[in-house]
């Protein structure tokens, strides 16, 4: 079967993207923190303050779970960094 999409030889399902754009005191350190955790589906570029995060999953549910814990990692390592910087750890 065709994939309408691009025309290859494959039945591929289409894919689920969305792209989040944070800001960052230090957002290598924020890419770097969570890095180790991301999976292929996950992709991260530092421009500047900006951290963009892109994520492609196959499932709507899939994406909306891989969002919403890409968030929270987010978060958590922004506020771990800042509170490391603030008392000089």
């Amino acid at each position: 079967m065709t994939n309408e999409r691009d025309g290859s030889g494959t039945d591929e399902s289409p894919s689920r993207t969305a792209r989040l754009r944070t800001t960052h005191a230090d957002a290598d350190a924020v890419a770097a923190a969570l890095r180790p955790d991301n999976t292929d589906s996950i992709e991260m570029v530092v421009e500047g303050d900006t951290l963009v995060t892109t994520i492609t999953r196959e499932t709507t549910g899939g994406l909306q779970s891989t969002v919403d814990d890409t968030v929270v990692n987010l978060t958590v390592a922004d506020a771990v960094i800042d509170t490391a910087r603030t008392h000089n750890i």
